[in-house]
């Protein structure tokens, strides 16, 4: 009786001690599938910036296993938040290091966040065959179809890769004047209609204009020097229009404003930013609207 009472004793003990956080506490985000459980972990394929930081630590807030797969360009400060066992580094040419890690992982989703700055795209990697038998199937060979691509081959694996935006709600941008001050909306409309035109022809995903003009094309030189440059039309008011393309493909591309992003505005003297509403981040949004308040900055979502 004492053997039998012991066992049962031990077995209470261990049953107790099964933690039941991942069922129980909430996933703040609504950009998850239906059929998305917190226990089937994600694995998180993060680049340089402080946004996989702060996905990492609002999936690891909400009790989810995280794993984390980082470009060379992470920062360190994300790699330390993950113990030995959790974590690997990649070369952006290292294709099958990546997929080979997602399956160990053992996790059922994946999502990607942070930049690779888009010149690392295409210089100073050492490509595995895996990479080498992907970019040998692509007709084109820009950010959109290698990323396109990955995600493919990661789906393959059985892995399903999450909507960037999930557990960045609170940063997306809203409808109408997020700062204090407003301006008129003077050449906006015009603008969104030309950043869209330009998105669709993958150019770019920005413009500034004044009034009916446009001034300045995102390109390849990226969104800071076309702000930037723009310091070289004395002329008011400026706006910079930020957009998504027609077919943005949300799982590794959401577009993203950040403190850079207003102090590069402030250097090309442009007192204006519209964003679309739902579709993209402003990166520490209280932070990111105080700054615009103090360097004079409206900020503005429309849809």
């Amino acid at each position: 009786m004492c053997l039998i009472g012991s066992l049962i004793s031990l077995f209470s003990r261990r049953k107790k001690a099964v933690p039941t956080a991942l069922s129980t506490t909430p996933v703040p985000t609504r950009f998850l599938p239906d059929n998305f459980l917190p226990s089937d972990g994600i694995s998180l394929l993060a680049g340089r910036g402080d946004y996989p930081l702060l996905c990492a630590s609002r999936m690891q807030a909400a009790g989810i296993p995280v794993s984390l797969v980082a470009s060379e360009d992470a920062s360190d400060e994300l790699y330390k938040r993950f113990s030995a066992h959790c974590r690997v580094r990649y070369n952006a040419g290292q294709m099958g290091k990546v997929l080979q890690r997602l399956r160990e992982n053992g996790h059922r989703w994946a999502i990607m966040a942070g930049q690779i700055a888009p010149k690392r795209l295409f210089h100073g990697l050492k490509f595995d065959w895996t990479a080498i038998r992907m970019l040998t199937r692509l007709r084109r060979r820009n950010a959109e179809t290698i990323f396109g691509a990955l995600a493919e081959s990661i789906e393959k694996c059985g892995v399903k890769i999450l909507d960037a935006r999930a557990f960045m709600d609170e940063d997306l941008a809203a409808v109408g004047f997020m700062t204090q001050q407003h301006r008129p909306l003077v050449g906006v409309e015009h603008g969104i209609e030309v950043a869209r035109a330009v998105a669709a022809l993958d150019i770019g995903q920005g413009v500034v204009v004044h009034r009916g003009t446009v001034l300045a094309v995102e390109g390849f030189d990226g969104t800071d020097k076309m702000l930037i440059r723009c310091n070289a039309f004395k002329t008011e008011p400026k706006w910079f229009i930020k957009t998504s393309k027609p077919n943005q493909d949300f799982r590794f591309d959401v577009p993203t404003v950040g403190l850079r992003t207003l102090e590069s505005m402030r250097e090309g003297g442009i007192s204006g930013i519209a964003v679309e509403s739902g579709r993209t981040l402003l990166f520490g949004r209280k932070i990111f609207l105080q700054h615009a308040e103090r360097l004079g900055i409206v900020v503005y979502g429309y849809e």
